[in-house]
């Protein structure tokens, strides 16, 4: 599942590519990864891009006149980035998003079909999807102790909290513990 480091990969890469640029298209491969109906993701096209960001462990992209596009990619889901008139993969792709640079292709691999996609306007409703939990950039040492002791819980399970710390999941847990020389029992 992409989380905190792979997304602010994707955030980088989207950044250079699309930051500033024109919304041209949206097409939705499998209806099903749209998971909002208000406002109709027509209103997306035509439009520029303002931001490109990491909320926990979903992309967010900002468009001209505080609308914004919510990617959760799940476990399976991934962006590619391809040239104009290549084609995205057939049988995986969910989403494409044309710019006149190039396009998005949002795929995923899995059978199950977890990745999704929310077009909300306004910032309050994008604060619908932050869990609370802190973001590792912004803090120092001292706030992260504070904030893995809140309460009695495994280290696992504290660090892998969405309300305490943003887009720490399964992998990177293991990776901080690991590199921290912490065995994680069973």
């Amino acid at each position: 599942m992409p989380e905190l480091p792979d997304v602010d990969v994707y955030v980088e890469a989207l950044e250079r590519r699309i930051a500033g640029r024109r919304l041209e298209q949206i097409r939705l491969a499998s209806p099903f990864v749209l998971r909002t109906a208000v406002p109709p993701i027509a209103e997306a096209q035509g439009r520029r891009v303002a931001a490109v960001r990491g909320l926990g462990k979903r992309i967010v992209i900002e468009l001209e006149g505080e609308l914004f596009l919510v990617l959760h990619l799940m476990i399976a889901g991934r962006l590619r980035w391809i040239l104009p008139g290549a084609k995205p993969p057939a049988r995986i792709t969910l989403a494409t998003f044309a710019f006149d640079t190039g396009v998005l292709v949002f795929t995923e691999a899995g059978t199950r079909k977890r990745a999704s996609l929310h077009f909300v306007d306004g910032r309050t409703a994008l604060a619908a999807f932050d869990r609370g939990g802190v973001e590792l950039h912004d803090i120092d040492a001292a706030t992260f102790a504070t904030r893995l002791r809140q309460e009695n819980h495994t280290l696992k399970r504290a660090l892998t909290d969405p309300r305490r710390f943003s887009g720490i999941g399964n992998a990177y847990s293991d990776e901080i513990l690991h590199r921290a020389r912490l065995r994680r029992w069973r």
